[in-house]
């Protein structure tokens, strides 16, 4: 452990699984991923196959450390991050899954939501996890999963089931089935734990009636998770560090300071400002969070999710096929209409932060015989600046003192335009840092902290490096005029609106 210096990151998304291989100055020097496919077997509903994940995550896994032209020797720790609130239920003899894996973005738990606010339960729910009552989260889909699976609840009871969002499922695998643990940050968004107390806890469980025995053990993010089994890799490696997605793109920007915010345009987009030791009560339908905790000592965030970003700019790909490639956006947009006052609303599964309705569906607005792809997919890119502002003012009003700076990461940020029109739209500066993979280096950064790779927090800020900066342009009157649009439409869209 000595003298191995990379870092192995396994980043299992929601639209692919990856794996990239950093050395000990956050370079990337082999990287690999596939794509991973989704099913909707009913509207609203979204799965993903964990075998699917599982052989996916091995693969490129394999791939990054041949890529560098290295060898598993070579490799100091693996870290883990993950698509969040994912829910996987599977057998502890036998480690096979026992339903498909419900994806973050499944809306099925909605009925159980609603009963739980009908009930008078969002106040205590919130106070003790942070949390709105939302299917987004993972605890509706543990019921789900518990009184519709043939057995389920009966072997949960026996303690014969073992409940874990994609990371646990991972660490188990490549432990041979071990490791039954998770992280803080994974854990705070199943809608089970207690944030300030940092434990599960027992009247949600009672609730809910989710039996504790499924539950995994919560450990810091930098914590030695277990070593893998040597024939996976060609070596036995210790698994170092764990985060969710969103939290490890907050220790790859080195937001580490109060008042840092990132923002991550992947499949969907999250917001997310450092609160340091104070866990605030969100008055503003935000999330509390937690960021990060390390070695024991935890920091918490204010988060707002935005459900459909990138996934808005894959459906003009794959469902009207207005393009063949989500690159060509940027292209497209540039030749839009400056004038045109098309707006689009992408809530194909309702709502996130600050408005919480999953009943509101998408809609395109405001077009005219003179709109085309390039309007629509401007409007699309659009969505996500608007969707951004809508966050960030509900992170003043609970209050978050406003940012001088955005960092920005994820797939969207390739783009220029985005970008620009971002900072126009927010009146803030935007940064993109050199590596947008962040999500993957962060979770590195974990890894190599607790390996001694990295220099804890100073090494974590000296590895970030700025690539890009954008400064608004926009005209306050404009910006504001473009900004009443979107407010008008989203309320159009809105249910009971």
């Amino acid at each position: 452990m000595a003298t191995a210096r990379h870092i192995l990151a396994i980043d299992q998304g929601t639209t692919s699984s990856r794996a990239i291989l950093f050395d000990d100055r956050g370079q990337m020097l082999g990287d690999a991923q596939k794509e991973l496919p989704q099913h909707f077997p009913k509207s609203g509903w979204v799965e993903h196959d964990a075998e699917d994940i599982w052989r996916d995550t091995l693969e490129t896994a394999r791939g990054a450390i041949d890529k560098a032209g290295l060898s598993a020797q070579d490799v100091a720790a693996i870290g883990i991050t993950n698509q969040r609130e994912t829910a996987v239920l599977w057998d502890r003899e036998t480690g096979e899954p026992i339903h498909r894996a419900i994806c973050w973005q499944d809306r099925r738990g909605a009925p159980l939501c609603d009963k739980l606010r009908h009930g008078g339960h969002e106040r205590l729910i919130q106070y003790r996890t942070g949390l709105l009552i939302d299917p987004y989260f993972s605890a509706s889909k543990i019921v789900w999963l518990l009184e519709n699976v043939p057995g389920a609840r009966e072997k949960a009871q026996a303690g014969k089931l073992a409940f874990g969002t994609v990371d646990s499922f991972l660490l188990w695998r490549l432990t041979g089935g071990r490791v039954h643990a998770t992280d803080a940050t994974n854990a705070s968004r199943t809608m089970l734990y207690d944030i300030r107390h940092g434990r599960w806890d027992d009247e949600l469980l009672a609730l809910l009636d989710v039996p504790k025995a499924i539950l995994p053990e919560v450990w810091s993010c930098d914590a030695e998770f277990g070593q893998t089994e040597t024939d996976l890799l060609g070596a036995s490696i210790p698994i170092c560090g764990i985060a969710g997605d969103q939290q490890a793109a907050m220790v790859g920007q080195a937001c580490l300071d109060e008042g840092m915010m990132k923002s991550t345009y992947g499949t969907g987009c999250f917001a997310l400002v450092n609160t340091g030791q104070t866990a605030p009560q969100s008055r503003n339908r935000l999330l509390t969070t937690i960021a990060y905790r390390l070695g024991g000592t935890t920091t918490y965030a204010l988060e707002g999710s935005i459900f459909v970003a990138g996934a808005a700019v894959q459906w003009l790909r794959d469902g009207l096929r207005l393009l063949s490639s989500a690159a060509e956006t940027e292209a497209l947009a540039r030749e839009a209409d400056p004038e045109s006052q098309v707006y689009m609303v992408p809530a194909f599964v309702g709502l996130g932060a600050p408005y919480w309705d999953s009943d509101a569906r998408g809609a395109i607005l405001g077009l005219t015989r003179q709109t085309g792809p390039a309007e629509i997919a401007a409007a699309t890119l659009d969505s996500v600046c608007y969707q951004t502002r809508d966050l960030m003012q509900a992170m003043e009003a609970d209050g978050a003192e406003a940012p001088t700076a955005l960092r920005v990461d994820g797939g969207m940020v390739a783009n220029d335009w985005l970008l620009q029109r971002l900072s126009d739209i927010l009146n803030v500066s935007v940064e993109r840092p050199q590596v947008i993979e962040t999500t993957a280096l962060g979770a590195a950064s974990l890894a190599g902290t607790k390996a001694g790779v990295i220099d804890g927090k100073a090494g974590i800020r000296e590895i970030w490096k700025a690539d890009k900066l954008f400064e608004p342009r926009m005209s306050a009157s404009e910006r504001e005029r473009r900004y009443a649009g979107w407010l008008d439409a989203v309320g159009r869209v809105r249910t009971g609106h």
